[in-house]
């Protein structure tokens, strides 16, 4: 059986197409902008929005690409929406990206209200938003900077962080890529000690976080695989993979694994690099859930090949949910363990 059988609730997105998660936590296909379609949109919201920070009205749409599910910010029609929510991204090119794809999608004189942690962008907040000709209050309230003002009649430079900040072909790495995703401009030195001892894989694979695809590329050179299916939590990851890698047997899952699981538990191997940080803290437990929900997808016999930090503790998780592990690199700060179901 394959992959696609196996996850047989998370459907395939082809080219133009985008994958949600329905209320089941299953992806669900839409076509283009049909899913951005909201004649009434009052206000949008981007991220968690702690409630004693900011107040997120009601009618609000989720507009973040972390969040599957939600309404894709770059689709929406310039000067269409009534108010802006933002909590921030900490990556500086990034945030000025997700800002300005927020500020044109406002109508003239529509309140926004954007915010940060200080010591991710927040202290910056202000004078990037000024730089954008936007005038806001500045208030400090738990490390965080919160910046409150309307959108002007005239934007300056948003353009230049549109471009700066969009989704390319990174010509050193010849992969398509964007500022904000993992390791974006570079092959992290995790997934090269992956690479380097991954054998050829057989059957039906999976991918958990795929990012844009880098671990993907090299599994689906091998004839042997039948299908692979990435999953990120990324809505940007999922399409420049859909990018990178231009083969029938490859297809993506806009999904929150770690949350939800992937509904398989017959795959014949996964390979991951699990993220530990969120919103730029770390947070151990993220790769402590993803090695538990590939563990409930894998056969018996299945194989886990995982790369990490040396310093995270995923040893014991996996003796406890896996017949045998064996560390099979640990060098220059990192670890590779292949795990047998």
């Amino acid at each position: 059986s394959s992959v696609m059988d196996a996850v047989q609730s998370v459907p395939v997105a082809s080219q133009g197409q985008q994958v949600r998660v329905g209320d089941n936590g299953f992806a669900m296909v839409g076509i283009g902008k049909s899913l951005y379609h909201h004649p009434m949109i009052k206000t949008l919201f981007y991220g968690d929005i702690p409630p004693d920070l900011a107040t997120v009205p009601e009618d609000s749409v989720q507009v973040s690409p972390l969040v599957p599910g939600a309404d894709s910010l770059d689709e929406l029609e310039a000067d269409t929406c009534h108010g802006l929510v933002m909590r921030a991204p900490p990556n500086t090119i990034e945030r000025r990206h997700e800002i300005a794809l927020g500020l044109r999608a406002l109508r003239e004189g529509a309140p926004l209200t954007i915010l940060a942690a200080n010591d991710k962008g927040g202290t910056r907040l202000a004078r990037e938003l000024a730089a954008f000709g936007v005038d806001v209050s500045d208030e400090p309230k738990r490390r965080h900077r919160i910046c409150m003002g309307m959108r002007p009649k005239d934007l300056i430079g948003i353009e230049d962080a549109l471009r700066k900040g969009a989704m390319r072909l990174h010509p050193e790495l010849n992969l398509t890529t964007q500022p904000g995703l993992f390791s974006w401009d570079r092959i992290d030195p995790g997934t090269v000690a992956l690479l380097e001892v991954l054998p050829k894989l057989v059957g039906n694979i999976a991918d958990f976080g795929c990012g844009y695809g880098a671990i993907s590329k090299t599994v689906i050179k091998s004839d042997a695989v039948t299908n692979l299916i990435g999953f990120d939590l990324d809505r940007r990851a999922i399409k420049a993979a859909r990018m990178n890698i231009n083969d029938p047997r490859f297809t993506t899952a806009w999904i929150d694994i770690a949350a939800k699981g992937v509904g398989a538990s017959n795959l014949d191997a996964i390979v991951m690099n699990p993220p530990f940080h969120r919103a730029g803290v770390e947070d151990q437990a993220l790769g402590l859930a993803m090695i538990g929900r590939a563990a409930d997808a894998s056969r018996k016999g299945g194989t886990l090949w995982l790369t990490a930090n040396r310093h995270l503790p995923y040893e014991a998780v996996l003796k406890s949910r896996f017949k045998s592990m064996r560390i099979v690199v640990d060098a220059h700060g990192f670890k590779v363990i292949e795990a047998k179901k």
